[in-house]
């Protein structure tokens, strides 16, 4: 029987995250509640009896708020980490609302269009084949295992080895060629796949993390069985792509599967600045992406993309006498994914693409590069604050030290402690090249100059008031 309070607390949690939305978009300071106190604040008994919806989320809302990290605020540079644009949140909320298992097309008609409606739409805005296939995953990481999973299939099945039926025992060997500046979620895509993160052949890469085309031609050349190699466009700390243009072609000639992990740079493809770093990306065999990344969604939406759809559905595709199949010209939405029960991805997907149109898509892309690149040339005007690599996208490096050219992971460390605990913006740390540095990230909608010029003086203030100490 339904209860008027469920509606209630429906109501109660609209009404309480706009608030918070409003309030976190312009607040000084922002919530700095760590893990520990927030498992007092939500911790407790298990709840022996039921209670009232609106009750629950009042109090929930009042439990959780100060340990609510600001990612969807201006001045958030910790990770690359979109805004979850609010239309894209009104579009998930009329997801959960509707719930819609996105498993098959009678189960979810709308929400296995809105999917094939959005496929088509981010085919075209990427520039990627328009005959490849699109599964809507949790994000990066589950796309890179889809894609690797579709490549590991196909490339066995080229020596007729069929790991569908037969799995991998006695199957013949997979090299994997990856870059030395690869991202850690790809490793463990590797291992969930069963090729183990020791085995692969690492490529090296240049002082800014890009592999070296003459690197990958010579692995590549001594290569005589299954082949995939594993590129990036967007590497984490320094934002750069590697060479498609000299990498693709060699590959294919190889008939080695190219695969692209492209969490956030493969949106560069958007805008027309900066585009032509990723000349010849569309060469490659499959690509990983998010969108909420520079997509703007909210969380839960990545797409891993293949070229070749056949290969795809094999990795993925369930069949159970149940499950009702998709009829002519109909996409089944589960058969290019590993999950059957899912949310409906598409709905969020569906909406930023017509918030931002393409035009606004590039524009925030190359908004964001521009604001990097200010960020970093103002910060590193600054005596004892180094810029450690050139700004190419939206990503950049600071090693801060007590005077020029001393370059102190101790310090660096304390700036950054310092940022965090001021709490006027969030800017988080790396591991590059055997130094400590603070790693900033431009992804947000709602990053724009005046958070970039708060920011920037936030983290000279903390940084004086560091080297003064």
């Amino acid at each position: 029987m339904r209860e008027d309070n469920d509606y209630s607390a429906m109501a109660t949690a609209a009404a309480l995250a706009i608030n918070y939305r409003a309030h976190i978009a312009v607040a000084s300071r922002t919530p700095t509640a760590d893990y520990a106190t927030m498992i007092a604040a939500l911790g407790g008994p298990t709840p022996e009896q039921g209670s009232d919806g609106h009750a629950i989320i009042t109090d929930l809302v009042a439990r959780a708020a100060p340990g609510i990290r600001a990612s969807t605020a201006g001045r958030f540079f910790g990770w690359v980490i979109g805004q979850s644009h609010p239309t894209g949140v009104a579009a998930d909320w009329l997801t959960a609302a509707w719930g819609q298992n996105a498993g098959n097309v009678v189960a979810a008609p709308a929400a296995s269009a809105v999917e094939a409606v959005a496929a088509g739409w981010l085919l075209d805005l990427l520039g990627l084949p328009a005959q490849a296939s699109v599964g809507f995953v949790t994000g990066a990481t589950v796309a890179n295992f889809v894609c690797l999973a579709a490549a590991r299939n196909e490339v066995l099945r080229r020596t007729g080895w069929d790991v569908e039926a037969d799995g991998l025992f006695g199957a013949p060997p997979v090299a994997v060629l990856i870059g030395a500046d690869a991202h850690s979620t790809v490793y463990s895509a590797l291992r969930y796949l069963g090729f183990g993160a020791k085995r692969v052949r690492t490529i090296a890469t240049d002082a800014a993390g890009r592999m070296k085309a003459s690197a990958f031609a010579e692995a590549l050349s001594e290569q005589t069985g299954p082949t995939i190699a594993i590129t990036q466009a967007g590497q984490i700390n320094t934002g750069v792509s590697d060479p498609f243009a000299e990498i693709a072609p060699r590959a294919r000639d190889h008939g080695t599967w190219l695969h692209v992990d492209g969490a956030f740079g493969l949106w560069a493809r958007t805008c027309a600045e900066k585009a032509a770093l990723l000349a010849g990306v569309e060469q490659a065999d499959s690509w990983a992406t998010d969108g909420h990344k520079w997509l703007q969604t909210p969380y839960d939406c990545g797409f891993a993309i293949v070229r070749n759809e056949a290969a795809h559905r094999r990795a993925m595709e369930i069949v159970a006498s149940y499950l009702p199949g998709a009829g002519a010209g109909e996409r089944d939405p589960s058969a290019y994914v590993p999950e059957l029960s899912r949310r409906a991805r598409g709905f969020a997907t569906w909406a930023m693409i017509r918030q931002l149109g393409r035009s606004g898509i590039g524009d925030l892309v190359g908004r964001h590069c521009r604001i990097a690149a200010f960020m970093a040339a103002a910060l590193s005007a600054e005596d004892g604050v180094t810029l450690v690599c050139p700004v190419e996208l939206n990503q950049f490096m600071l090693c801060f030290g007590p005077e020029a050219d001393i370059q102190s992971d101790d310090m660096t460390r304390a700036v950054i402690d310092q940022v965090q605990t001021d709490a006027i913006a969030f800017i988080g740390g790396a591991s590059w090249r055997g130094m400590w540095v603070m790693r900033v990230s431009v992804t947000s909608a709602a990053t724009d100059g005046a958070e970039a010029e708060t920011t920037v003086a936030a983290v000279l203030d903390a940084f004086r008031r560091v080297r003064a100490r």
